[in-house]
């Protein structure tokens, strides 16, 4: 007995769901040289080739899917992600708002919000993320970009009230790095030194967060502890020497050295 294209949608999306992505691309791909112009399968191909950043053939399957099926929020939903991934934020952008148009779901509007965010469209990004930090109040990534945002406006005294609103639940390194840089502009060393050490607890290998936390604790006056992070800065990545150096020698509480071999020497494990 033949499988239907509902039969092998199914399949694929329990292949694709347990990992087997290959396996699921097999299944769309049977399907469609049977039915090519079947929309599921051309979705569901489209989401699996997404997941192994294949955007350029993603992109084709998606839009002969909405090509056959115009009215699916979850396919232009799908279609905006992969126009992103590709930069392409007016395509994007447009199939979010037809998303939103068919159905006005939490998803799209936060899709809307990154979208705006990485196209640099910053006035528009920030209301989209007001609105919906006002929707949901406990919206982290909201909070966490709201914050961000204020730090690049050097509203230092917002941005901590919003990075330790987004970081009061589970959240990201790169909002606790955030938190650290606008501590550290406010001067609070042990704080930005906490919210720098927290980055590196959840990305071990976050190189800038190491970098920053040794910058406040030579400036909080704990110049041995600042080395250890110095070292850990430049295992991550050692195209930082040049940074640290800059930060052990010009900072209230830096370091001198007689040549940079000693201090290239100091910095290994």
């Amino acid at each position: 007995m033949t499988d239907t294209a509902e039969d092998l949608v199914r399949r694929a999306t329990a292949a694709f769901n347990a990992g087997r992505r290959d396996e699921a691309k097999q299944l769309c791909e049977q399907g469609l040289a049977r039915a090519p112009n079947e929309p599921m399968l051309s979705h569901l191909l489209a989401a699996v080739l997404f997941s192994a950043s294949e955007n350029s053939a993603a992109r084709r399957h998606i839009e002969a899917s909405l090509a056959r099926r115009p009215g699916n929020a979850a396919a232009h939903l799908l279609a905006a992600r992969i126009a992103r991934a590709q930069n392409d934020f007016d395509a994007a952008l447009s199939h979010l708002d037809r998303a939103i148009a068919i159905a006005p779901q939490r998803d799209a509007f936060v899709e809307k919000a990154r979208t705006l965010d990485q196209a640099g469209l910053t006035r528009e990004a920030r209301d989209a993320w007001r609105a919906i930090l006002k929707v949901i109040p406990q919206h982290q990534e909201a909070a966490s970009r709201l914050g961000r945002l204020a730090f690049e406006d050097r509203d230092y005294a917002a941005a901590a009230l919003l990075l330790e609103r987004a970081t009061a639940t589970e959240a990201p390194a790169s909002a606790w790095f955030d938190l650290g840089l606008v501590r550290q502009d406010q001067r609070d060393y042990p704080k930005a030194a906490a919210a720098y050490r927290k980055a590196l607890d959840i990305k071990p290998d976050h190189a800038e967060a190491a970098l920053n936390l040794g910058i406040v604790l030579q400036e909080g006056g704990d110049p041995d502890a600042a080395m250890g992070a110095y070292r850990t800065a430049h295992r991550l990545r050692a195209e930082m020497f040049g940074a640290i150096a800059m930060a052990l020698t010009s900072a209230s509480h830096g370091r001198m050295w007689l040549d940079e071999a000693a201090l290239r020497r100091s910095l290994s494990p």
